[in-house]
Formats: structure tokens, sequence, C-alpha cells
């Protein structure tokens, strides 16, 4: 997996100040994308073991809330098998501090049981706090909603959708 950037202090991607890893590689190719040059899987730099410990060494000051993941999509196959075990060690490293991500991908249609679930989705979700679902749609875009682009798109509480099997939505107090 390669990816675009890493931003070490963002306040634009989730509460608080955050740790962003913009991933490479997506298939929607929004109209009006804000990041359409990583759509390409080979954009940018290769995800190593270096890069993974760059980030933890980020997540690592007292006041960052926790880690973003955007692209790109980090939904697209390719990127889970590489984001999940990743992800395994920014929870045991990081248990107090919460993970965001943003998904062009729907969750109830495309994550949990259509075209990119794979084996390690769940495990994914398991380690996600808040999933921004639903491709940008320009025609939809409002830039009065917190964390999100455009009005289709959902702040989803992961934790709680999981144990209730059906959508909760996450409170959002700006």
């Amino acid at each position: 997996m390669n990816y675009g950037t890493i931003k070490k202090f963002d306040i634009a991607n989730g509460l608080g100040v955050r740790v962003s890893l913009f991933v490479s590689g997506c298939t929607h190719h929004c109209k009006g994308c804000f990041n359409a040059e990583a759509w390409d899987f080979q954009y940018g730099e290769l995800f190593t073991e270096q890069t993974e410990q760059e980030i933890l060494d980020a997540l690592a000051h007292p006041f960052i809330q926790g880690l973003s993941l955007l692209g790109g999509e980090p939904f697209e196959i390719e990127n889970q098998k590489v984001l999940v075990p990743f992800l395994r060690k920014v929870r045991q490293a990081f248990p107090q501090k919460d993970i965001w991500c943003y998904s062009g991908y729907t969750l109830e249609t495309e994550i949990l049981q259509g075209k990119v679930h794979t084996e390690v989705t769940d495990e994914f979700l398991s380690y996600l706090d808040v999933l921004v679902d639903g491709e940008f749609v320009e025609e939809l875009k409002d830039i009065s909603l917190p964390y999100r682009g455009s009005s289709n798109q959902r702040l989803i509480d992961i934790p709680q959708t999981l144990r209730s099997s059906q959508v909760i939505l996450k409170e959002i107090k700006k």
C-alpha cells in the first residue's frame, strides 16, 4: 500500500488534534474530490514499518486525541489488508485514543456485506470508533456540516452500531 500524506497535527478530520493518514488508491473517483491525486494506487510513498513507527511516535503525544484514516480509500481491498495489522498495533499501544475512518463505501451495503467485505473487514471495523461513510457528492456539498463534505455522508458510531446491529449515528458537539 502507498500513502500520500501524514498530517501529524490535523484538526479538520475528526474531533480534537489528530494524526491523519491519507492512503493511496480509490476507485470511486467522486466529482469534486479534494484529493483526486490519491485515486492512483501508486501515488505517494510505500507504507512501511518505518511509516508505522512515525505514526505511532506522533500518536504518543498526550494532546493527540486519535488517528484518522482517509484517502484515497481505506476500505479498498488492497488497503484493508495492510491497515488491519497496523490498526492492531495502534489499539495495543493507545487503547484510549479514538480511530476515525473516512470511506466512500456505505457501511450496510458495501462494507459489511458487499463488494469490499473481505476476511479482514470485520477486524478493521472492530478497531474504529467513527466511520464517515458515503461518497462525496458535489451537488450535496455543505461546508456547515462537521467532519464531512456532503449531506449524504454519515458519522457512524461503530462500537454502538456493531453491538446493536443497526446504524447509530455519532452525536458531535463542536
